[in-house]
């Protein structure tokens, strides 16, 4: 029973973790201790990692550490890529190694070793797609197209000229300062791609959360199938009613079956447990990014967005709070018309309460299947784009 409980263990810690690392700042776990392991995950550990490295081998120590962080996390590097691809290659190994000998099986036909291969093989020309193509790198010589393709809203988006490049800032791009370049609509650089992720290479980026969502889930369903073969093969369930008189039906039935599953296929419990999780994870994160891009915007317009409305409020809450203050100032000082009811007062609406709604007005947003189009086939790529006005 102890392999049973450590399982169970490793899979509740496990999910409490990337719960808590993902969302932890999400209101909802506000003031629990979901939100505190969030923060010590993000924040407080490497603080105390700091404390110990400057405690242990002082300040020089400290800045090597720093000038390591720099490069690994401020510089264009491909440590996430290689950890990805050792990911992907171990857990196929693994699989293939303990769970491959198992096909055909019952439930699992021969074609399953080539279905798995094509689809690691096509995981892998969407990594290296996303990786290695251009996001739409804004350049002295097709500014003056984007600055058509994409005109400004005024709101979020002003005319201003990247420090960096020299040239006017299109809206929508934004200056990397990892990748030091100026990227059409901007959502946001991936480590993991070692690239940003902008108006050109979306499509492939969302291809490949899908695709790798599509992989994992497909591996758990496999091998829960293969176990299930296994189950059949063995006679699990014939010689527990049989020979053990355990009554048929599924309370009585599943313990035994699972203790039977975790002595014998630890590896692939383990193996599904993670394919799981995995395949959550990319779930959610494909389903955000596939909200952005169907109402037209990116990760890092919603920071922009969020900022706005933010500022408007405290801007429309000092207005009413103004308005107030001049009422009461205008009541003690008795320029105020003649007193109303106790009722009319008591219903009246408060000037706090007069507030101007926020509304978020998305001028690029045109429409699901435009949005959707504009993804598949950006505009830099459209016969219009080549014909708008250039530099």
């Amino acid at each position: 029973m102890a392999v049973q409980w450590a399982l169970v263990v490793h899979g509740i810690v496990t999910m409490l973790v990337v719960v808590s690392f993902l969302c932890g700042h999400w209101p909802i776990f506000q003031g629990t201790f979901v939100e505190k392991i969030h923060y010590f995950l993000t924040f407080g550990a490497y603080d105390y990692f700091l404390r110990f490295v400057v405690a242990v081998f002082g300040s020089r120590g400290r800045n090597c550490f720093l000038a390591i962080e720099h490069y690994c996390c401020e510089r264009p590097n491909p440590i996430l890529q290689i950890f990805y691809l050792a990911i992907l290659g171990v857990t196929y190994f693994i699989i293939g190694k303990s769970s491959f000998r198992y096909i055909p099986g019952y439930y699992v036909s021969e074609l399953h070793w080539y279905i798995s291969m094509l689809a690691v093989g096509v995981g892998i020309i969407l990594f290296l797609l996303t990786s290695f193509s251009d996001p739409g790198t804004v350049t002295a010589e097709n500014v003056s197209r984007y600055l058509s393709a994409y005109p400004y809203d005024d709101i979020i988006y002003t005319e201003k000229e990247c420090s960096t490049c020299k040239i006017i800032k299109p809206a929508r791009s934004k200056h990397c300062g990892i990748c030091n370049r100026c990227v059409a609509r901007f959502d946001h650089h991936c480590g993991w791609m070692n690239n940003c992720i902008g108006e050109k290479n979306t499509r492939y980026f969302m291809a490949f959360l899908l695709w790798h969502f599509l992989i994992c889930l497909y591996g758990a369903v496999i091998l829960g199938f293969i176990l299930a073969g296994q189950l059949k093969e063995h006679k699990i369930i014939y010689i527990l009613t049989v020979y053990y008189g355990i009554e048929y039906s599924f309370s009585s039935l599943s313990p035994h079956v699972v203790q039977w599953l975790l002595a014998s296929y630890n590896t692939q419990i383990l193996l599904i447990m993670f394919l799981a999780i995995v395949s959550l994870l990319l779930a959610g994160f494909f389903g955000y990014h596939a909200q952005l891009c169907l109402t037209n915007t990116t990760t890092n317009e919603t920071f922009k967005w969020q900022d706005y409305i933010s500022w408007k409020r405290k801007l429309n809450e000092a207005k009413a709070s103004a308005a107030a203050l001049k009422a009461s100032i205008q009541s003690i000082s008795g320029e105020t018309k003649a007193p109303q009811s106790k009722w009319r007062t008591f219903f009246h609406k408060s000037p706090l309460q007069n507030e101007e709604v926020v509304v978020k007005n998305n001028l690029y947003n045109r429409g699901i299947i435009n949005n959707i189009w504009e993804v598949i086939l950006p505009l830099s790529e459209r016969k219009s784009f080549f014909h708008r006005k250039s530099a």
